[in-house]
């Protein structure tokens, strides 16, 4: 059976290569075309900054057309679904019944496969985690071991290693979700000033037993102002009850970025001091959509244009209370000497318990976006080893420049997942850009 070829690149534009894919529509042609081939991986909407779900040297199994809905249980609050399906169209079947999954990432074209592999979450992980919390099952096809059933009850081991695994233990080809209740439609957004990365830190701490989705927005475009900002608090306004409407958005090409970067350390200044002043102008409490809410990105494609070809660099790392102060203050000494142009500084909550690989834990999830530049990479490769000293995690899937080393240092379970699942896959069929990186 002959492949299709493509070109792809990640999305943060970090690695580019000519794929062989398949794109089946019938259970056995993924088996067909897993059995034909050597090197595996599948590969979802591609919006992963990092190359997760593709390689030069594997067949990537496209399962866009493995999109419906197979069962749903009203009065259990169960679904189950293909992986393929998008988190829009699920949205839209689900919120007619004021349903949905709180721990969504902030895109709505992403594939539900996709969710489980990165074990993804949303604005509310303080609160609500990752999607892990809501996985009851999931349907896998791996090539020697067949077809695999998934739950706490049943391959628990499999399961554990497939959520978060990055699509290594095989193809994720069905998920049954619990589903969450959905009181109402409309978020009541509040939002608070804050003068440094202190006051910031304090109070997003201080709200991290509130059902609220909280997250902040600060500046870092130089050490004077550094940390100020605003914290938004999204609450769901019972006034307002769902009406299962979900507005009709387009999905928009944003893979292809402008040639040079607009983005330097004067342009960030100024689109900072005008954002500031808007936020500055707005009301302290105003109603949002949930599309404005959980999907920040929709009608902002643009920022990530800016970029320009070489794209850019997005790290989120978990640091734990007891060591914030420490790498803060390290990361500020060295943010003086390198001057790195940052255009997104932000601050929330996450709750959970790591391990294997995934990015989750009882802690504050700090993000920064960077140009790509070499003067940038310098200052990362100096955080990434303030992240070994102080015991931090840095994401994988949100970071493609992270090297083996720094992950195998900073996910203490790094090894037990690579011996777990080269025990369950002795051949190592599935394969991608970052697990060839990784070496898992």
């Amino acid at each position: 059976m002959n492949s299709e070829k493509k070109f792809l690149t990640s999305f943060d534009k970090s690695y580019s290569a000519n794929i062989f894919f398949k794109k089946p529509d019938k259970y056995r042609e993924i088996e067909n075309h897993s059995r034909s081939n050597k090197n595996i991986i599948t590969i979802g909407s591609n919006y992963s900054y990092a190359p997760m779900g593709f390689d030069k040297n594997s067949l990537a199994i496209d399962l866009s057309s493995f999109n419906r809905i197979i069962d749903f249980n009203l009065d259990k609050k169960e679904i189950t679904v293909e992986a393929g399906l998008k988190i829009y169209d699920f949205l839209k079947f689900t919120l007619k019944y004021n349903l949905w999954l709180p721990q969504i990432p902030g895109y709505p074209f992403i594939t539900l496969g996709g969710i489980v592999a990165t074990n993804s979450h949303g604005k509310s992980c303080g609160t609500h985690g990752t999607i892990r919390k809501s996985i009851k099952k999931i349907q896998l096809f791996h090539k020697i071991n067949g077809w695999l059933d998934l739950s706490e009850n049943e391959n628990k081991e499999i399961f554990d290693l497939t959520i978060g695994g990055f699509g290594l233990t095989g193809t994720i080809v069905a998920i049954t979700f619990k589903l969450t209740e959905l009181e109402s439609g409309i978020f009541e957004t509040h939002t608070e000033e804050v003068k440094s990365f202190e006051d910031c830190y304090k109070k997003i701490s201080d709200d991290k037993n509130e059902k609220t989705f909280t997250y902040s927005w600060n500046r870092a475009d130089s050490i004077k102002n550094f940390g100020t900002g605003f914290i938004y608090k999204n609450k769901l306004n019972s006034n307002n009850k769902t009406n299962g409407y979900l507005r009709e958005i387009k999905q928009k090409k944003i893979s292809s970025f402008l040639p040079l970067s607009l983005w330097n350390s004067l342009s960030v200044n100024i689109a900072n001091n005008i954002y500031y002043k808007i936020q500055k102008m707005k009301k302290n409490k105003l109603n949002e959509d949930l599309i404005q809410v959980i999907f920040p990105y929709i009608g902002r494609e643009s920022y990530f244009k800016l970029f320009g070809s070489k794209g850019f660099i997005e790290s989120q790392i978990l640091v734990s209370s007891k060591n914030m102060r420490m790498f803060m203050d390290e990361f500020l000494n060295i943010f003086k000497k390198h001057s790195p142009v940052i255009t997104l500084f932000s601050l929330k909550n996450m709750s959970g318990e790591h391990n294997y690989l995934r990015f989750e834990e009882n802690s504050v999830c700090v993000s920064f976006d960077f140009t790509n530049t070499k003067k940038n990479m310098e200052f990362m490769s100096l955080v990434d080893k303030l992240c070994v000293k102080y015991k931090a995690i840095p994401s994988i899937i949100k970071d493609s420049r992270l090297d083996k080393k720094t992950v195998s240092d900073c996910y203490i379970y790094y090894q037990d997942f690579k011996n777990k699942l080269k025990n369950y896959d002795n051949k190592r069929v599935y394969q991608s850009a970052i697990s060839n990186k990784l070496d898992l």
